[in-house]
This record gives C-alpha cells, sequence and structure tokens, in this order.
C-alpha cells in the first residue's frame, strides 16, 4: 500500500492548533485513484457546517488522467465524517469568535480508508508568527551546530 501523507504545512504557522479531530472523508472512485498517486493539496482548504454536517470547501484533489467522463471536479466540496458527540462539540464551539477548522493532514488508514486529520483553530497575530519564525531559525541553527 502507498504511504499518502498530504500535510497542511500552513496551518502551523497561521493558527494556534486547539484541539484536534480525525475525519473520514466521503469520496468518489476517481477521487480515491488521484490521492493514492497524491495527487491533493489541503493548503487552502478549511471546514464549515452546512446543515448540521461538517463540509471540506477548497480541497484540491486533481483529476484523474485515466478517469474519463467520470472524473470528478477538482474542488468539490466534501463531507466529513465525525461521530455524533464531536460535531456537536466542534459546532458548540464555532460559536466563539475568531476559531475555525482547519485540515491539517490527509492520509489512508492502516485499513484503506482515506482520513483526514483536523483541528480547531485560532488565528495567529503578527507578533507570533515572528515569533514561530525566531523559533524556527534557532532549532536549525542548534541542529547545524550539532551536526558539525
Amino acid at each position: 500500500m502507498s504511504k499518502v501523507n498530504i500535510k497542511n504545512k500552513k496551518a502551523s504557522f497561521e493558527y494556534h492548533l486547539l484541539d484536534k479531530f480525525t475525519a473520514g472523508i466521503v469520496l468518489t472512485g476517481t477521487e480515491v485513484k488521484a490521492l493514492r498517486d497524491g495527487k491533493a493539496s489541503i493548503a487552502e482548504a478549511y471546514c464549515l457546517f452546512i446543515n448540521d454536517e461538517l463540509w471540506v470547501r477548497n480541497m484540491h484533489i486533481a483529476e484523474y488522467d485515466p478517469g474519463s467522463y467520470n472524473n470528478h471536479p477538482p474542488l468539490r466540496d466534501r463531507k466529513l465524517l465525525l461521530q455524533q458527540k464531536e460535531l456537536q462539540k466542534l459546532s458548540k464551539k464555532m460559536t466563539n469568535k475568531g476559531l475555525t477548522i482547519v485540515p491539517i493532514r490527509l492520509y489512508f488508514s492502516e485499513s484503506g480508508y482515506a482520513k483526514l486529520d483536523i483541528a480547531l483553530a485560532q488565528g495567529k497575530k503578527l507578533h507570533d508568527k515572528r515569533d514561530s519564525i525566531k523559533d524556527k531559525d534557532i532549532k536549525r541553527t542548534l541542529d547545524r551546530a550539532m551536526k558539525q
């Protein structure tokens, strides 16, 4: 089985990740095949509630080349599958101002199902982003010093 592991590196830089969940995702056949090839991006994606169901929007899954007329639209909204308790918890917390739900990681579970790790997130201020950059630079210089 292929090791598909698509990450949203921008999420941890742009947001404080408060609470994490793992959700199943409803996909069509050509979407699954394109995902197994690793042709997806979750960098611009976000989650929202529509009729008490959680959906992911702007997740790009490229068209599957041999799919012909059965192909899917690359940016369609996709339904996320969570337990009812988790959905209620998320919808209750979404009433707070400044919170959003962002996808962090897209992968296939051991049983072969596509899974999406999502997080309840709060946007960082500019000075927080500067601190993140500074911490990353310090870590990089320490790693370089340890190598030499």
